[in-house]
């Protein structure tokens, strides 16, 4: 078992339970190289490798943990073998085995192979048992014994026959599921260059009004434009990346980040008589994060909070270090406000409010943007909101602990 709290090891090692009473031993090597019981007498079970392809950060979170406490504790008749693999150091196994997410448990042995993705894992191998356990039975039995046709058992050819339409359906599934999810990247790639191409527009607007000079206009000019050209390489890259693999995390200031987006959104707030209230501590720790896609996070928000507070409304951002491991930043408006039945909705793809769809621009992908990006993190973003009462939106940021530092 692994202490709590503590991530899960990725490598070739493999987590065995081989019928003997009280037995639980990692096996040295890879799926390929399965090591049989070393006990002669004990009784012959039919193997199950399984291969858990789970990030670092996936690894330390409980439905992955409670997976594999799982595995290692329970006794469901076979011989079982788990490999964990992490995807940034094999990134081949997502095309392999054609993974449109993870983490993700694959059933390699008995065939036909079967792909489990997402944050219910523990379930679904849960679900899927007792038909492996079914099959299990009756393949002990033989190929000549067959059940009786009148007591309407089914026999081990139709179980598998039955068993392959399942997992046929489930890779049509998945394929579906991956379209859509490059569909969805495709989206919010495309959002994010009206970031800066705005910043690029409200700074020629102002060196036009002469409340910035050339070298402050060249400045966000070639910072815009390096947005740009990362963006072109992310869309480059739809077709064959998953989302996740798009980010750089790396130890980063978050108060400068939100001061600098603040800044840049200075055309959207001045002039209009709004109240902007900043709550930034100077001892903040810094935090675990894309700093590009952070950034990105602030922008969307604090555009959102502009657009929908009216001419001497307010808007107010702070950012606290609420625990030893999170950053919580809230950007609040005096805006119209959020129905509580739609404060789950409105950070789905393509989602835009009626009660404010025909007097504001948009697409509706915005905050399915911030959503992914700090699901993406670890984090989670939230809505506290009251019709006519505006609202204000929550993220958390994971602080900088050492994460991926060699």
């Amino acid at each position: 078992m692994h202490p709590a709290g503590d991530s899960i090891p990725a490598g070739n090692d493999l987590i065995r339970r081989d019928g003997t009473e009280g037995l639980e031993a990692p096996i040295q090597g890879s799926v390929d190289g399965w090591a049989e019981p070393d006990d002669d007498d004990s009784p012959q079970r039919r193997r199950l490798k399984l291969l858990l392809v789970a990030g670092t950060h996936h690894r330390a979170s409980a439905d992955v943990r409670s997976l594999v406490a799982f595995l290692e504790r329970e006794d469901f008749g076979f011989e079982v073998g788990l490999e964990l693999a992490d995807p940034a150091q094999r990134p081949e196994l997502l095309e392999l085995h054609r993974l449109v997410a993870t983490p993700a448990l694959i059933k390699l042995e008995p065939a036909p192979k079967q792909v489990f993705a997402g944050n219910m894992l523990l379930q679904q191998l849960r679900n899927w048992l007792p038909r492996w356990q079914q099959l299990e039975v009756v393949s002990g039995l033989g190929m000549s014994l067959r059940p009786a046709e009148s007591d309407g058992s089914r026999t081990q050819r139709e179980l598998q026959l039955e068993d392959q339409v399942l997992v046929l359906r489930q890779e049509n599934e998945t394929l579906i599921e991956r379209l859509r999810g490059q569909e969805r990247l495709l989206r919010m790639v495309a959002h994010e260059l009206r970031t800066p191409l705005t910043a690029s527009k409200l700074a020629l607007q102002s060196l036009n009004l002469g409340q910035i000079d050339q070298t402050r206009f060249r400045d966000v000019l070639d910072r815009r434009l390096d947005d740009i050209e990362q963006l072109s390489k992310d869309l480059l890259e739809v077709g064959t990346t998953r989302w996740e693999a798009l980010f750089n995390p790396q130890r980063i200031a978050l108060g400068p980040l939100a001061a600098e987006a603040i800044l840049e959104l200075e055309k959207r707030w001045v002039g209009r008589g709004l109240e902007l209230i900043t709550d930034i501590p100077s001892d903040l720790p810094d935090v675990y994060a894309d700093q590009r896609r952070m950034r990105q996070v602030f922008l969307n928000l604090l555009e959102n909070a502009f657009k929908y507070t009216p001419d001497g409304g307010k808007v107010r951002m702070a950012i606290f270090h609420r625990t030893s491991q999170w950053i919580e930043v809230s950007v609040c408006d005096s805006g119209p406000g959020i129905p509580v039945d739609e404060q789950e909705r409105i950070f789905q793809d393509r989602v835009r409010l009626p009660q404010t769809s025909s007097t504001t621009s948009g697409f509706g992908v915005g905050l399915s943007v911030c959503r992914r990006i700090t699901e993406v993190h670890g984090g989670r973003i939230w809505v506290v909101s009251e019709p006519d009462e505006g609202a204000c939106f929550y993220f958390t940021v994971p602080v900088w602990d050492g994460q991926g530092a060699s």
